[in-house]
């Protein structure tokens, strides 16, 4: 089975992870980093540093020396959501962190499969993150484990350990005598530890590597980096299916798979190597870190010379130029999805791991990733084609949608019968826009407000409609606001992953949904398509030059601050008022207002989900201006139904403003401000 697929977490999370290769991290220390900038000309400081990198799936977190966690990339399931409070480690898993508080309790937070995040009690000395388990060593020296237990990956051994290590489906510590000892795990070879003495041990995926006392390392398991390099390394890092490991002289070098890039090493010298799922995290001496890996795969790369459309993919981009040639770029490294054949197409869709173009004949051809038969497209002539993820819908000339492709899940292959004037296929769904602009979808969701709409555009998880009036109406999924669509007249609408993108009137491009760090910022101009991908989006402009940009980068993206090795050293406290309004569909939007300003500021992650944990704090992306962290906006549910609201500035203590408090029945789409504030950049 190929793993490409898209699969939805909740209900499957034991699969999907294994699919994932979840690798985390043991915590390595780094040294110090700070930031600074300045907004409205005061100057704000921020001094905290990093102490420790720890990186999971699609999301990466740091420990600063104030014993504050810092968190970025993908928050699925809040994994990125650290709690307020003082640390002395943390651990990445695949869709949750733990930390070490200062007085020895662990507290994880993320998605909660297998009571992840049901911590026991008491203190401990140390915690790892598996994929779907969690082991802490107690002060004792003695390991407990928690979560998943499929292959007895939680049954711990006893007796004293002074180190542990969480993989995928096994655990490894290190006794206190230097010897490594293994369990859990699908067979012997993951659990087979050599003899000898170690240092250090590192499990992820489906094997291990440990550092002998010597300097060197050897590592064992089923597949992944066996090999190890020769010669002496200070620390080791396992990562997904590859490993890293911090030579002597302060060079990064890694080994084994490399289909994302993350063992492209730059070069220079580091003090320290984190090895995640598909991306790795280094700290330069001068104390910036540096991530590479799962990023870029080139698709936001687009190429010179002028096209009628273009289509963005999983991890690949193709457009179609104005002589009817299909030009594709990105990832290639699989299945040859980019290797566009030539001739002459009317049109082309990028799909998550194959392509499909409609050639002048009206003939369909595919290429790429040929599992679930996807790319086998039927014979006769078809106006459109849409490549999903593991199934593809054409349109035919006499307005059938017919499909083709995995038959398995969901029935999103199921086309109904009658006329469509376009198609859209998915992950495990399609949706058709009828003749009398009616949306109809099948398979895994079939919910659309009724029409009539002039287009229609799904995506893995939410579905985006263009009415005939020129707004644009969205329903499914909303973790990150991906169907909020602003208010105003589109001619274009494109749903991406956690994301979608508009073509106002005005050929203005405007998205909304998932963003980090401002990294969704359009081009300015106007532009006559859209089109939006898992992680990126592209447009093709008035004079037919082609722009793309990341929507997502997921744990390679370094907040700003913690790329820098410097600071200012002057800061001036700044007035606002926290702002918030209850949505239509039972959830929270929050922003910042600053004093005698008119339009509130709009953290990236800034929603509150109507099923919160009662009385569990939520955090906010930073609050920025002009490049500077002002701090976070603070968010829980309480008992009685009330959402109360704080703001943490950067470095700083929670501060809690008289009037905080959402009510229960406040209108919907309504600001609601808090007493002002001051906030300390200090």
């Amino acid at each position: 089975m190929p793993d490409d697929e898209r699969t939805p977490m909740p209900n499957r999370a034991r699969r999907s992870a294994a699919l994932a290769l979840a690798a985390l991290l043991a915590v390595v220390a780094i040294i110090a980093l700070g930031v600074g900038g300045s907004w409205d000309g005061a100057q704000v400081q921020r001094d905290e540093r990093a102490v420790a990198i720890t990186v999971g799936w699609e999301h990466a977190c740091a420990l600063l020396d104030s014993g504050a966690i810092e968190c970025w990339g993908d928050n699925g399931y809040g994994r990125a959501d650290a709690p307020n409070g003082r640390f002395s480690a943390v651990s990445a898993g695949s869709q949750h962190t733990c930390g070490l508080r200062e007085s020895g309790a662990v507290e994880c937070w993320g998605a909660d499969w297998y009571g992840l995040t049901d911590e026991p009690s008491g203190r401990f000395r140390a915690v790892s993150s598996g994929s779907l388990h969690v082991c802490g060593l107690r002060e004792t020296g003695e390991i407990e484990c928690w979560g998943a237990n499929e292959y007895c990956q939680t049954c711990e051994s006893s007796g004293q350990f002074s180190a542990v290590s969480a993989g995928y489906e096994h655990t490894c510590g290190l006794r206190e005598t230097g010897e490594i000892e293994c369990w859990g795990g699908e067979t012997v070879a993951v659990t087979d530890a050599p003899s000898g003495r170690f240092s250090a041990v590192s499990a992820r995926g489906s094997h291990t590597c440990g550092l002998r006392e010597n300097g060197e390392v050897e590592c064992w398991g089923n597949g992944g980096p066996t090999d190890a390099p020769d010669g002496r390394f200070s620390t080791v890092s396992v990562g997904g299916l590859y490993a890293c490991g911090l030579r002597e002289n302060s060079e990064v070098e890694c080994w084994w798979n490399n289909d994302r890039y993350q063992i492209d090493t730059p070069s220079g010298r580091f003090s320290a190597v984190s090895a995640g799922a598909r991306s790795t995290c280094g700290l330069r001496e001068t104390g910036a870190i540096e991530c590479w890996g799962d990023n870029d795969r080139g698709q936001a790369d687009a190429p010179d010379g002028r096209f009628s459309a273009v289509s963005a993919g999983g991890l690949h981009t193709c457009g179609l130029r104005e002589t009817g040639a299909v030009k594709c770029w990105g990832d290639n490294s699989a299945y040859g999805q980019a290797n566009a054949p030539s001739g002459r197409f009317n049109a082309v869709s990028a799909g998550s791991s194959h392509t499909c173009g409609v050639r002048e004949t009206g003939d369909v051809e595919c290429w790429g990733s040929y599992y679930y038969g996807r790319t086998d497209a039927p014979d006769g002539q078809f106006s459109a084609v849409s490549a999903g993820v593991n199934h593809t819908c054409g349109l035919r000339e006499s307005g059938d949608v017919e499909c083709w492709g995995d038959e398995t899940r969901y029935r999103g292959t199921d086309a109904p019968d009658g006329r469509f004037s376009a198609v859209s296929a998915s992950q495990h769904y399609s949706c058709g826009l009828r003749d009398t602009g009616e949306i109809e979808c099948w398979g895994w969701r079939e919910d659309m407000q009724s029409g009539p709409f002039t287009a229609v555009s799904a995506s893995s998880g939410h579905i985006c409609g263009l009415r005939e009036v020129g707004t644009i109406e969205c329903s499914g999924q909303n973790q990150q606001g991906q169907t909020d669509a602003p208010s105003g007249r589109f001619s274009a609408v494109s749903a991406g992953g956690l994301h979608t993108c508009g073509l106002r009137e005005s050929g203005a491009v405007v998205c909304w949904g998932y963003t980090f760090d401002g990294q969704a910022q359009p081009p300015a101009g106007k532009h006559t398509a859209i089109s939006s991908g898992d992680y990126h989006a592209c447009a093709v402009s008035e004079g037919g030059t082609l722009s793309c940009w990341m929507i997502y980068n997921g744990a390679v993206d370094v907040p700003a601050w913690l790329r820098e090795s410097s600071a200012p050293a002057t800061d001036a406290p700044v007035s606002g008022r926290i702002v918030a309004r209850r949505l239509a569909n039972g959830w929270t939007e929050f922003g910042w207002l600053p004093a005698g300003g008119v339009d509130p500021i709009l953290p990236s992650r800034r929603y509150f989900p109507a099923d919160a944990t009662v009385d569990r704090w939520r955090r906010s992306a930073p609050v920025e201006v002009d490049g500077v962290e002002l701090g976070r906006i603070n968010a829980r549910l309480r008992a009685d139904g009330r959402i109360e609201f704080a703001f943490t500035p950067t470095g700083g203590e929670r501060i809690l403003p008289p009037l905080r408090y959402v009510p229960v029945d406040a209108a919907a789409n309504r600001w609601l401000h808090s007493t002002e504030i001051e906030v300390s950049g200090g």
